[in-house]
């Protein structure tokens, strides 16, 4: 079984538990920090931002997903509110599924539920290793701590085929490091063949 880290279940399997399809507008929010999880969100169409605040009113972005990949899935098995937000960058269609009739599907197919162990695994794998790269002195250890983490949450694995969907001033939030740094930094890796730019945008 390939593993990948961003959980996605066949949508008549979905449907076949009641799941239903919403559609959401531009920046339209779906769900907010605090919040109950009261669903599974698994993006048809569409891009999701996954994000929230620190006291200041600093956002940090955990992740930008698309089609097929799914979000807040952690939340279902545990009795927390969100500790994230999640909304629409641009329309969207989601598919939902109420989380009792999730927990009833994952209960009632246990290949779902190996792979969904194995999504939740891999994404703490990768989680724990950009913490651990976030804490080096070396800029592009950093950048490339973040990018890994990206990257992990789809199932691409072609050198320079996963599009940074991040702005260089929101790279260098997530990194600790000064807009300057990482303009320098990723023109050196480009130069490297670390990383692509085409068009301004970002390859890893």
């Amino acid at each position: 079984m390939k593993t990948i880290s961003c959980m996605k279940i066949d949508e008549q399997l979905l449907q076949s538990y009641n799941a239903e399809i919403k559609t959401y507008k531009e920046k339209e929010i779906i769900f907010r920090e605090g919040d109950s999880p009261n669903f599974y969100y698994q993006i048809i169409e569409g891009v999701v931002k996954v994000n929230n605040f620190n006291d200041d009113g600093k956002e940090f972005i955990h992740n930008i997903l698309g089609n097929g990949q799914s979000f807040g899935d952690a939340h279902l098995f545990i009795e927390k509110k969100y500790t994230v937000n999640a909304y629409a960058l641009k329309p969207s269609t989601v598919i939902i599924l109420p989380r009792k009739n999730f927990i009833n599907l994952v209960e009632e197919h246990p290949h779902v539920s190996l792979e969904m162990n194995a999504c939740l695994s891999h994404r703490l794998y990768f989680k724990m290793k950009m913490i651990h790269d976030m804490v080096s002195q070396q800029p592009t250890a950093r950048i490339l701590g973040l990018f890994n983490y990206l990257r992990s949450y789809t199932d691409c694995e072609d050198q320079h085929a996963f599009n940074i969907k991040l702005t260089r001033q929101q790279i260098a939030d997530l990194t600790g490091l000064r807009v300057e740094t990482i303009i320098r930094t990723i023109k050196k890796m480009e130069k490297e063949n670390l990383l692509k730019i085409e068009d301004r945008k970002i390859y890893y």
